[in-house]
């Protein structure tokens, strides 16, 4: 039996990687005014995007409850040797919280590794991936767990938001702050520091927002792998990838769509990239 490998839908995991590697995908739950839907289930990337453009209410976002985890726990728990569960940064959501009270149930008949992956979108996706590759390996809970917990020290993230607007509307930017910024053009760029998300600094421009990640990637020494993310906007992440290619191969970069959680705040023409740098 294999070691099976759990996430939530924060890591934005395309249907391909997951199918691939037979990841476990919890969802986080969106709701628009009384709808609710599962991320990536009830609603994909295109879907949420479509609506958050075009409805009147804001979204609002939850974690995963510990009965979502107990359910994937238990159909798993029986037929693998173990099971490891990688997650949204826990200072940014209570799903590392939801997952470590579900596992509390099912550690006497399969042994259960709940981590925080301090990032969410491309750098949570990075984490996964480097457990997966391992699990389908067939190697053990220990040395998959050694090895994520590496990849998580070797990740780094920048990111651009291309307008502050859904900054604004979801409560975490003053709305006279966002209309001022907007009226100027200013795209913040964000990184993470310690499991939270910080400001990287602002940029007049989209196309000077692209070169500062540009260079970002360029300051790094020994690229491992890179994957770019976006919202609604695949020729920016397009025109980013075949840019990075001159840094790393470009066929070996991963695009992915971003999903609610970081779209919610970020919106339409979000691009990141997502590093794992090191030996």
């Amino acid at each position: 039996m294999a070691v099976k490998v759990v996430t939530d839908s924060t890591a934005d995991l395309s249907p391909e990687i997951i199918k691939r590697f037979n990841i476990g995908v919890v969802p986080i739950y969106v709701r628009f005014g009384d709808d609710v839907y599962r991320d990536g289930i009830d609603l994909d990337s295109d879907g949420f995007f479509k609506k958050l453009t075009t409805s009147t209410t804001h979204p609002a976002t939850s974690q995963p409850t510990p009965a979502d985890f107990s359910g994937i726990y238990a159909k798993h728990s029986g037929n693998s040797d173990g099971i490891i569960s990688i997650h949204i940064s826990s200072k940014i959501s209570g799903t590392c919280n939801s997952a470590r009270l579900a596992k509390a149930m099912f550690e006497s008949s399969c042994p259960i590794e709940v981590v925080d992956s301090t990032f969410n979108s491309g750098g949570l996706a990075l984490a996964v991936l480097a457990a997966a590759r391992l699990a389908k390996a067939g190697k053990r809970l220990p040395e998959i767990l050694e090895e994520t917990n590496r990849a998580i020290r070797q990740i780094e993230m920048l990111g651009m938001f291309d307008t502050m607007k859904y900054l604004a509307r979801s409560g975490r930017v003053n709305r006279a702050i966002a209309a001022t910024g907007n009226i100027l053009n200013v795209k913040p760029l964000l990184t993470f520091r310690d499991g939270e998300i910080v400001r990287a600094g602002m940029v007049r421009a989209v196309s000077r927002g692209m070169d500062h990640i540009h260079d970002f990637v360029r300051s790094k020494d020994n690229v491992r792998e890179m994957i770019i993310v976006h919202s609604a906007a695949p020729e920016r992440a397009a025109e980013l990838r075949q840019r990075l290619g001159s840094l790393f191969p470009a066929k070996k970069i991963v695009v992915l769509k971003m999903g609610a959680a970081l779209g919610a705040n970020g919106g339409p023409g979000v691009i990141l990239v997502a590093l794992r740098v090191g030996d």
